[in-house]
């Protein structure tokens, strides 16, 4: 195996569309690396310049020390997974894994031993007389795998291979395909939209927008910590909660005030001092807000009160959608997420009569009160809220740093 860079890599295409901007990442030896982001993020394509599929505007990708530029992608050794299975329907599951084998001229015995050993660490072993049509979505998807696999290429790349499946399916494919890239210990590149499979499936994450790389961490830090609001609203289902807040000196301590109500900010948020004064972006993850009625004792500074719209039970918890006083952030990178997820949640965001209020979720345990039209009251816990500013996008880190 081996590693693959992105040393400032351009892709421009000839009607000027900079579809990737001076991508700059790192991925190691046998590290699982998930590109992910909204539709024409730049991801895929960042993936077919790595396949050779796409010439490169700018920059350089290495695999391993190897510049490869200016390789046909047969010299790059690399094998790709590509959204359809494309699996030759007149040949049976062996000679479809082992198609790329016979034409290398393999040695018979060797393409039988590579094939058999794939089979059965994909589970194809009983399978692999069987042609496409009689498996079924999941074992065609293992053996478009196996295909890519038996090659011991130096770099898999997977161009949103599960997006065809349905959703039970996917569920038990992504597990599936993290077990076999960890056991093979091989490095790989991941594209997909899906926000759940980057956090589950990934050592590492880059979020992209518009052709630019907005983050890269392990997917708990992204979540925990995420760079921007673009990142912040993209990461996360329900996305986490956005509203503009007034930060506020009180008796000392600050404050961040959401309409008519404040609550406390932790004593640790030391970068939210400079905007003493000023306007910024306040989130609030949905299971970071509790029903109050089962925290009598918690202060009123760290309660939010707002108006039930609608619930959802989903059998282990229930999401509440409350109305809260409280301007909506609306910026850009918001209103992207929000219409590239749902477009009826862009037009809420936007409509007039949602002036001067904002929409939260909340994710409540079974038994939480509040019903249509009712006032709930939420319990916010300090240490758990995001701040970004309002201006540049970017999160305002307790030590006043920013990251970009």
């Amino acid at each position: 195996m081996a590693s693959v860079d992105f040393d400032h890599v351009t892709k421009v295409f000839d009607d000027g569309t900079r579809a990737v901007d001076d991508l700059t990442l790192e991925v190691a030896d046998g590290e699982f690396m998930v590109l992910v982001g909204p539709s024409g993020c730049g991801k895929t394509t960042a993936l077919r310049m790595t396949a050779g599929l796409e010439e490169i505007t700018e920059g350089e990708i290495r695999i391993g020390d190897d510049v490869v530029n200016d390789l046909d992608p047969q010299h790059r050794d690399i094998a790709m997974v590509f959204q359809n299975y494309a699996l030759y329907p007149h040949k049976d599951v062996y000679n479809n894994i082992a198609f790329g084998l016979k034409m290398r001229r393999v040695p018979r015995a060797e393409i039988e031993r590579r094939v058999n050993s794939i089979g059965r660490v994909l589970g194809l072993q009983d399978l692999l007389h069987r042609k496409p049509r009689q498996l079924s979505g999941g074992q065609r998807q293992r053996v478009a795998m196996g295909r890519a696999i038996v090659r011991e290429p130096r770099v898999f790349l997977m161009d949103e291979p599960l997006s065809n499946l349905d959703a039970r399916l996917r569920v038990q494919m992504r597990a599936e395909v993290a077990r076999i890239q960890h056991e093979l210990e091989a490095t790989t590149i991941y594209v997909t939209h899906d926000q759940v499979e980057a956090m589950t499936m990934g050592d590492r994450v880059a979020v992209m927008r518009k052709g630019v790389l907005q983050q890269t961490d392990h997917p708990q830090r992204v979540y925990d910590a995420p760079a921007n609001l673009f990142v912040a609203s993209f990461i996360g289902s329900p996305p986490m909660n956005l509203v503009q807040a007034r930060v506020d000196r009180a008796d000392g301590a600050l404050a961040a005030r959401v309409g008519d109500q404040a609550l406390t900010v932790s004593s640790s948020a030391r970068g939210l001092e400079a905007y003493v004064g000023r306007t910024v972006g306040l989130g609030i993850r949905p299971e970071h807000l509790r029903d109050a009625s089962a925290e009598t004792g918690a202060p009123a500074e760290r309660r939010l009160r707002g108006t039930v719209l609608l619930t959802e039970a989903l059998g282990s918890e229930v999401l509440a959608h409350l109305e809260i006083p409280g301007e909506p952030v609306v910026t850009e990178e918001v209103l992207e997420v929000a219409g590239d997820v749902d477009p009826s949640v862009r037009y809420e965001l936007e409509a007039e009569e949602r002036e001067g209020r904002s929409v939260f979720v909340a994710r409540l345990d079974m038994d939480a009160r509040g019903r249509p039209d009712e006032t709930l009251e939420l319990v916010c816990d300090p240490r758990r809220l995001h701040f970004f500013d309002l201006e540049t996008g970017l999160a305002i880190r307790d030590d006043d740093r920013q990251v970009s």
